[in-house]
């Protein structure tokens, strides 16, 4: 007795507004995913591929493997840095990471 009631009480519903609803909902996704994981690895990568090509020789940088340097060398693909007196390593450009706080530091009152 009570599906029979339940039943006549559904009607007739529109499927337009439950495709509506997902297509937004689809949409709301994609632009978290968008503003909160695409975007700001877009920004990070465009930092990182200027700092690779503004790498001149004096630079103090750090690498991925956390080593800290003076740039000494720079190739088309690789960077030589002096890591103690008598000590120099070749690494990939993309191996470094950023340059050392205090080089940061001078970069931004040269600039100011």
């Amino acid at each position: 007795m009570i599906d029979i009631a339940f039943a006549q009480g559904q009607g007739h519903q529109s499927p337009t507004g439950a495709i509506l609803f997902q297509v937004l909902f689809l949409v709301g996704i994609f632009a978290i995913f968008y503003f909160l994981i695409i975007r700001p690895q877009k920004k990070e990568r465009e930092r990182h591929r200027k700092l690779i090509e503004s790498l001149k020789k004096g630079d103090k940088v750090i690498t991925s493997a956390g080593i800290w340097g003076t740039v000494v060398e720079v190739g088309d693909r690789t960077v030589s840095l002096k890591v103690d007196a008598n000590t120099r390593i070749t690494f990939s450009k993309e191996a470094i990471i950023g340059f050392q706080p205090e080089q940061e530091k001078k970069k931004e009152e040269k600039g100011s």
